[in-house]
C-alpha cells in the first residue's frame, strides 16, 4: 500500500496554516526573556533613545558580538510602534513569515505543490520555530534570509538570473549582517556539492556565482562601516579586556572561524553529538522521521543523481556537520536549516510505501503528543498556575480534536496531529506557563515598578546585568561597581541590585533603605524544585530597588 495525497494540495492546507500562524503569533504577546532576548532589545532600545544606528552598547560599554542588522530592524519598529515587547518580537515574527513562504517556493520548485504544503507545515509547527517566536534572538531573521538566498540562488540557474543573482545577494547579504560570513557556506554548500555530483565542472566558471559574492560584500557596506566606525577608528576602546580590537577582523574572523576553532575571543566547549540530540527536541513532532529518513538513507546509500535531493541533503548535511565540529555550540544555531530538514520529513511522508510503515509513522505522532500532555498534566498539577482548570479543559478540548477526529490512518492524519500539538504547545506555554514564570523575572518587573513610581528616576544596576531592567524600566545601560565613587558624585542614589549585593554594603558606612523588592529566579534555567509550588519557594532570590546614601 502506498500513502500518497492529492497531486494537486494537501487538504485544508489553508486553514491549518492559519491555526500554525496564529499559534506562533501568539509568542509576540508576551514579555521579553532574559537573558538575549532582554539583551537585544535593550541595544535596540539604545539605538532608538540614543539616536546612535552605528554603536552598539551593553555591559555600560562597546558590545561587539552580534551584526547589527537585527538590532537596526528592531530599532526602527521601536521607532514606529513605541518601545514595547511586541514591537521588539514583530519584526522577527514577519521574517518567520518570510521563511514560511520561501520554505513553501523553495520546496514547490524542487519537488511538486503538495510536498511543499506539507513542509510548510512542518516547519512552522516544529518545536523550537514556535519557541523562537516568542524567545525572539537572531534565528527568526537568519532562518528567513538563509532559505530566500537558496531559492532565489537556485533560480539563478535558469535563464532569467540576473534578478535572481541580485535578490540571492541581497538576502545572503542580510543574514550575514545577522549572524556572519558563515552563512555562505550554508546557502552555496548544496550547489557546489550538487555541480561535483554530476560534474558540472563549467559551472565553477560562471560570471553570475562571481557576481553574486560581489554583490553579498558590497551588500554588507552598512554593516562593515558601522564596525569601522565604532572600532576600528577607536582602538583605544577596550574590548574584550584590551585594546586595539578591530570591529573588521572580529566580523570576518574572530566571530566566524575563531568560535569554530576556538581562538576567539568568545569561547565554547563543543561536543560532536550535540545537535544530534538537540535536533531530536527542537525539531519535535517531527523529529522521529528525520532520524528514520536518515537511517534508510544511510542504510541504502548509493550517489543521488536528482538535482532537489542532492541540494536539499548536501545543504543540510553540510550544515549539521559544520555546527557539530564547531566548538562554540548553542541550540538555536541548528533552526537555520528546519526548512530544509522539513522538506526532508515531508519527502518521507509522501514516499511511505507500506501498511505497517504507514502505522509506525502514525503511532509516533501519537506518543509524542502523549508526552506532551502527560507533561502540561504534570505542570498544572504540581506548578499551580492562577486558571488550572482553564489550562485543564482547553488541555482536554485539543486532545480530544486529535484523537477523535484524526483516527483514520493517512498521512493527512499525521501531519494535522502536528498541527494540533503546536497548537497545544502555544496555547499552554505561550498562553499560561511563560506568563506565569515572568513573575519570577526580577528585572522586568522591577523595570515596570520604576516606570510607574518613578518614571523621572535614573536608576543603574549595582554589580548586576539583569538587561530586561534596563529594558523595561526608564534607565540607560549604565553598570556600577563601586558605592564609594557613585556617592562622590551624589548625595544619595536610586541603584537595583541583588540580595547577595545588597547584603554585601557595608552598613557602617552606607543608609540603605529599600523602596521594593521582586522575587528572582534564573527562568531559563527551571528545575523540579522550582516548577514544585511546595518547594519553589526555597529556590528563590531576590532583586531590589535600593536608596543609598553616606552616613556621615
Amino acid at each position: 500500500m502506498q500513502a500518497t495525497l492529492s497531486n494537486t494540495a494537501f487538504p485544508k492546507f489553508k486553514f491549518l496554516l492559519a491555526i500554525v500562524l496564529l499559534a506562533n503569533a501568539s509568542g509576540i504577546f508576551i514579555d521579553i526573556l532574559e537573558p538575549d532576548g532582554a539583551l537585544y532589545a535593550s541595544i535596540a532600545k539604545h539605538i532608538v533613545t540614543q539616536k546612535d544606528l552605528l554603536n552598539l552598547y551593553a555591559y555600560s560599554g562597546d558590545w561587539l558580538d552580534k551584526p547589527h542588522l537585527p538590532f537596526w530592524f528592531s530599532a526602527l519598529s521601536f521607532k514606529l510602534l513605541g518601545i514595547s515587547a511586541f514591537a521588539y518580537k514583530l519584526p522577527s515574527f514577519l521574517c518567520f513569515l518570510l521563511g514560511v513562504f520561501y520554505t513553501y517556493q523553495f520546496a514547490k520548485k524542487l519537488y511538486s505543490k503538495e510536498l511543499a504544503q506539507i513542509a510548510t507545515l512542518i516547519y512552522a509547527t516544529s518545536l523550537h520555530v514556535i519557541l523562537s517566536n516568542f524567545d525572539v534572538r537572531a534565528e527568526g531573521y537568519l532562518t528567513a534570509f538563509v532559505i530566500a538566498a537558496i531559492y532565489h540562488f537556485y533560480l539563478a540557474h535558469e535563464q532569467n538570473w540576473f534578478k535572481h543573482i541580485v535578490l540571492a545577494a541581497l538576502y545572503a547579504a542580510f543574514a550575514m549582517m545577522t549572524k556572519g560570513i558563515f552563512v555562505l557556506i550554508i546557502i552555496g554548500s548544496g550547489f557546489v556539492i550538487f555541480w561535483m555530483i554530476t560534474k558540472q565542472w563549467k559551472q565553477f566558471f560562471q560570471l553570475k556565482w562571481y557576481l553574486f559574492l560581489l554583490l553579498s560584500f558590497v551588500f554588507i557596506f552598512p554593516e562593515l562601516y558601522a564596525l569601522y566606525y565604532q572600532f576600528d577608528l577607536h582602538p583605544e576602546k577596550v574590548v574584550f579586556g584590551r585594546t586595539g580590537v578591530s570591529g573588521l577582523k572580529f566580523f570576518f574572523w574572530d566571530s566566524q572561524f575563531g568560535r569554530f576553532f576556538n581562538t576567539g575571543p568568545i569561547k565554547g566547549d563543543g561536543d560532536i553529538f550535540f545537535f544530534v540530540h538537540t535536533t531530536l527536541w527542537a525539531f519535535l513532532p517531527w523529529s522521529v522521521y528525520l532520524f528514520i529518513q536518515a537511517f534508510k538513507k544511510i542504510k541504502n546509500f548509493s550517489t543521488p543523481t536528482n538535482k532537489a535531493a542532492i541540494i536539499t541533503y548536501a545543504t543540510a548535511i553540510i550544515s549539521f556537520l559544520l555546527f557539530s565540529v564547531s566548538q562554540f555550540q548553542l541550540p538555536h544555531y541548528i533552526v537555520v536549516i528546519f526548512p530544509l530538514l522539513s522538506i526532508i520529513v515531508a519527502q518521507y511522508l509522501i514516499q511511505i510505501t507500506s501498511t505497517k510503515e504507514l502505522k509506525i509513522a502514525f503511532h509516533i505522532q501519537n506518543v509524542v503528543f502523549f508526552i506532551l500532555v502527560v507533561i502540561i498534566a504534570l505542570l498544572i498539577v504540581f506548578y499551580q498556575f492562577s486558571f488550572p482548570l482553564l489550562a485543564l479543559a482547553l488541555t482536554i478540548i485539543i486532545t480530544q480534536f486529535n484523537s477523535r477526529l484524526l483516527s483514520d490512518l493517512s498521512i493527512k492524519s499525521i501531519v494535522t496531529k502536528g498541527v494540533f500539538f503546536s497548537v497545544l504547545f502555544a496555547a499552554f506555554f505561550n498562553g499560561f506557563f511563560y506568563p506565569s514564570i515572568m513573575q519570577y523575572q526580577a528585572g522586568m518587573n522591577a523595570g515596570k515598578w520604576q516606570q510607574k513610581n518613578l518614571p523621572n528616576s535614573t536608576i543603574p544596576m549595582y554589580r548586576t546585568n539583569e538587561f530586561s531592567f534596563d529594558f523595561y524600566g526608564n534607565s540607560t545601560i549604565k553598570i556600577e561597581n563601586n558605592l564609594h565613587e557613585v556617592l562622590k558624585r551624589n548625595k544619595d542614589v536610586l541603584l537595583f541590585s541583588s540580595s547577595n549585593e545588597i547584603s554585601n554594603i557595608n552598613t557602617d558606612s552606607f543608609k540603605v533603605q529599600p523602596l521594593q523588592w521582586f522575587p528572582y529566579y534564573h527562568i531559563t534555567e527551571l528545575k523540579l524544585d522550582f516548577i514544585n509550588s511546595k518547594s519553589r519557594a526555597n529556590t528563590l532570590d531576590s532583586f531590589a530597588i535600593i536608596k543609598c546614601s553616606r552616613k556621615f
